[in-house]
């Protein structure tokens, strides 16, 4: 990893901090201490362990040659990965500890900094970084020191998140229902990650990208969540519930 791109990673994981600070005292919190930080474990565990995993299962021509490398198999990750990872350890850990509560909206925003912050540390650490697209003829594509311009997948997601944080915040301000903003993160997210991951050099398995397989499943997951929410504040929905009352 470059120095650029750790100082980049290092800000983010700061500033996602923050971000998550600020968020907790202003909206507050119904988890204990003990609880709170059960899960975060879980969730810290779980975003390193599928962020590896599937790092790995998107090369595996590469990690057929070098499997018997401890530095390589410790070394690469993905964002997808960590979030889908995360998301299993947690629910498992909510399950375990008898939590029925959506606990993921405090995350929502401080993620979407957070990526788009090491997002900048990837776009300047060039091709070495393996995140920039396949070349290109528009006049925005960007040469990474190889003569070739490519399509700055990097400066896309940057804008992407962008417009996703002010839709998170707009959505707060509304009162969203309880796990509303991050259901909204995660689909939004995986969706542009299908379609970005499409303008990047990886290998293709059935003509998809293993980052985008997993992207597809956890779509399949959680657009049905998302979508049984959206049915559950429905207009319709709400006159019914107001008839009850």
């Amino acid at each position: 990893m470059g120095a650029v791109h750790l100082l980049f990673e290092t800000l983010a994981y700061a500033t996602g901090f923050l971000v998550y600070s600020r968020l907790r005292r202003s909206r507050g919190d119904f988890l204990d201490d003990s609880t709170r930080w059960t899960m975060i474990v879980a969730v810290v565990l779980g975003a390193a362990v599928g962020s590896k995993l599937l790092h790995h299962a998107s090369h595996p021509a590469e990690l057929a040659k070098r499997w018997g490398e401890l530095a390589f198999l410790f070394g690469g990750k993905t964002i997808v990965g960590a979030l889908l990872g995360g998301l299993v350890a947690v629910e498992g850990t909510k399950r375990w500890l008898g939590v029925r509560r959506a606990t993921g909206d405090l995350y929502a925003l401080p993620l979407v900094v957070g990526i788009a912050i090491g997002r900048v540390g990837c776009f300047l650490n060039g091709l070495a970084d393996r995140t920039a697209g396949t070349p290109t003829s528009l006049p925005w594509g960007v040469d990474f020191g190889d003569g070739v311009a490519r399509h700055p997948t990097q400066l896309y997601e940057i804008g992407f998140l962008a417009v996703l944080g002010i839709a998170l915040l707009r959505g707060a301000r509304l009162g969203p229902r309880e796990g509303g903003s991050f259901r909204l993160f995660l689909v939004a997210y995986l969706a542009f990650r299908f379609a970005v991951d499409g303008l990047k050099p990886y290998e293709r398995f059935a003509g998809l990208g293993g980052i985008q397989w997993a992207s597809l499943f956890g779509l399949v997951y959680y657009a049905g969540s998302l979508l049984r929410h959206r049915a559950a504040i429905s207009p319709s929905s709400m006159k019914e519930a107001s008839s009850d009352g």
